[in-house]
């Protein structure tokens, strides 16, 4: 099934808190992944891939660098006359211009737009996991099933986030849903991929306002698991959840190994905002192994098991290792990196030493000289 009739929403603020090193100047939605993308375009390019075509984006704080990378929609085909792209503004549904709290009152604050879509179904879906998921399927197999509400979820230890829901299921049918609930065993965990019909959530939001109700995962999905036909929809290709900036560094590290192509698959192609550039410029002297080098990079000195983004000037007798290094970044003559996060335009001057540790990597905050 074409996905033309269904309404996407995407919170470009949730659990910034979580990776607050990165989202201090930016949102959750455009930090930057994979060398060349913003973790809203695995979402969105995924809403487009199936065949969304009206996608409202929530915001909050921080949302300057979104609005550049969005622009009109035009990388994602979503510059049109009907329907298209539309960022939603942070104020809350009481309209006395306070900025919302929490997901559910995100959600009361957009219900005008959500009712004046005019489409049966609405997808919603977080910027902090990365997957690129065939919605297209997912969509079906929620229609098909004749459920009332579909939940995407993995199974496996649940993230370092207090709120995320966990599921236990007979068949794919959801027969209790909790939060809070944290632990290192295996649990069936919400990825917050959620669809459902746009009358019904219409008729959730307005009982579970008129009861004081305020979480919309608590009063909204676990408070009617008795009621209504709730089902879960097991992910089982790359999905990950962000949720620390441990986790950030381990996701982007695994894009090193084969997680690459289980992520970046063919017939799913991942959009984002194009930078014309020229190709990566290698020196004479230059070593590069096992890593994403992208576009507009020079290298002069040893690079191994990294991520360069767009920009990135590696100068001779420098040497960068198991590092993400973000946009525009200039390590200089001498200089040693190691398990380290450097974020845009970060200057290191010659003969400095970072160096952190896999399990603790050393963060570099935007526009810094060393």
């Amino acid at each position: 099934m074409r996905a033309s009739n269904v309404l996407g929403i995407i919170y470009s603020n949730v659990y910034d808190e979580y990776l607050s090193e990165l989202t201090g100047v930016r949102t959750m939605g455009s930090v930057p992944f994979a060398g060349r993308y913003r973790l809203i375009d695995f979402a969105l390019s995924g809403m487009v891939n199936c065949g969304i075509t009206k996608v409202g984006i929530s915001t909050k704080s921080n949302y300057q660098s979104l609005m550049d990378h969005l622009g009109s929609g035009k990388a994602w085909d979503l510059s049109r006359k009907r329907d298209g792209l539309t960022l939603l503004p942070p104020f809350n549904f009481n309209g006395n211009g306070g900025v919302y709290s929490h997901r559910f009152e995100a959600l009361q604050g957009m219900m005008n737009y959500i009712s004046k879509s005019a489409k049966e179904y609405v997808l919603f879906c977080d910027c902090n996991v990365v997957c690129n998921l065939d919605y297209e399927q997912f969509i079906s197999a929620h229609i098909s099933s004749g459920a009332d509400i579909t939940i995407g979820y993995k199974r496996g230890v649940k993230p370092a986030i207090p709120n995320i829901m966990t599921f236990d299921l007979e068949g794919d049918r959801i027969t209790r849903a909790s939060v809070g609930e944290m632990g290192s065993e295996a649990k069936n965990y919400s990825l917050n991929i959620v669809i459902m019909k746009r009358v019904l959530l219409e008729r959730l939001m307005n009982s579970a306002a008129a009861m004081g109700h305020t979480r919309f995962e608590r009063d909204i999905i676990g408070k009617n698991v008795s009621s209504l036909d709730i089902r879960g929809y097991k992910i089982e290709e790359f999905a990950e959840m962000i949720d620390s900036l441990q986790s950030y560094y381990d996701v982007s590290m695994s894009l090193l190994t084969g997680k690459r192509k289980e992520l970046f698959q063919n017939g799913r192609t991942i959009y984002t905002k194009v930078r014309d550039d020229v190709p990566a410029i290698y020196g004479v002297c230059s070593k590069a192994s096992n890593s994403l080098i992208a576009d507009g990079c020079v290298i002069k000195g040893t690079v191994e098991n990294c991520i360069l983004f767009r920009g990135v000037y590696i100068a001779e007798d420098a040497v960068v290792r198991n590092s993400v290094i973000m946009q525009d970044s200039y390590i200089s003559s001498g200089s040693r990196i190691n398990c380290a996060i450097l974020d845009k335009n970060v200057v290191v001057k010659p003969n400095r030493e970072i160096s952190g540790a896999e399990t603790y990597p050393v963060y570099i905050g935007k526009n810094i000289t060393i």
